[in-house]
């Protein structure tokens, strides 16, 4: 089934797309250049996931820490959301969706919970996503703010705020630490074990991507490049160069675990600036 046509958002200086599937904010454009990226390549169809903007990854990342969880990356991202609210704030237009068990009702059997996101647009796009463990145990629970990036060219961009802290190589499998700023030469996977202000300089475009985030911490730098691009059918062969993922979120050993009554936010906000 085809998915209905997103939300149009404007304000003064932007433009942008949301669908109630998901809560996919799924293009973001700021005084008519776009900012978030999106694949040409993208299926859009109920029980699939698309292939650019800001997908939530929850209430897993990737296979979950059990390495055989499905769907990847969780249900939230698949799942039809309620649009339980939209006003405007100052210059900005805000959107506020909530999932809970009776929208997905065969996930997290026996759990009572409330998933509330708060999306911001405007001259910055800010991204609050809440859990709420309303039952009587606790649980636990892996969340990403899985953004993808318009860039000039994922080759000259540097990616500064990440220097020092440990990761996960996903590519090699191996335990490393950060020295100096990020740079994309190969395909890249990194869970970082620090989260907070990344500044992604790009070149080409000749802006500054400001990227701060609270409640979460790990970032996660992404970028297939050429043979994995070319493997996955919702992703153009030479789509790679112009992408970026920098994520926002707790997972592996970072995991949730929400106390009855408990709740706990993730945010991610996104500024442009010139260079």
């Amino acid at each position: 089934m085809t998915l209905d046509a997103p939300r149009q958002i404007r304000t003064d200086r932007s433009v942008a797309e949301v669908y109630d599937y998901g809560a996919h904010v799924w293009s973001w454009a700021l005084d008519g250049e776009p900012v978030l990226w999106t694949s040409a390549e993208s299926v859009f169809e109920q029980g699939k996931a698309l292939r650019g903007g800001v997908p939530i990854c929850w209430p897993w990342f990737g296979p979950g820490r059990t390495g055989d969880l499905t769907p990847a990356h969780g249900f939230a991202r698949i799942s039809d959301w309620s649009l339980d609210g939209r006003v405007d704030v100052a210059d900005a237009e805000v959107l506020t969706y909530v999932l809970g068990p009776d929208d997905a009702p065969d996930a997290l059997p026996g759990e009572r919970w409330r998933v509330t996101y708060v999306v911001s647009i405007g001259d910055d796009l800010d991204l609050a996503l809440t859990v709420e463990n309303r039952g009587a145990t606790p649980f636990s629970y892996e969340v990403a703010l899985h953004t993808y990036l318009t860039v000039g060219d994922v080759r000259q961009v540097a990616i500064a705020g990440l220097d020092g802290a440990p990761y996960l190589d996903k590519v090699t499998r191996a335990r490393e630490v950060q020295s100096g700023d990020v740079t994309i030469t190969a395909e890249t996977d990194r869970v970082y074990d620090r989260a907070g202000e990344v500044v992604v300089t790009d070149p080409v475009l000749g802006r500054l991507l400001r990227i701060s985030t609270d409640g979460a911490a790990n970032t996660v730098v992404w970028n297939p490049w050429v043979a994995k691009a070319a493997a996955m059918p919702d992703f153009g062969d030479g789509e790679w160069s112009g992408m970026l993922c920098i994520e926002a979120g707790n997972m592996l050993e970072s995991a949730v675990t929400l106390e009855p009554g408990a709740s706990r936010t993730v945010r991610y906000r996104l500024a442009v600036e010139g260079t």
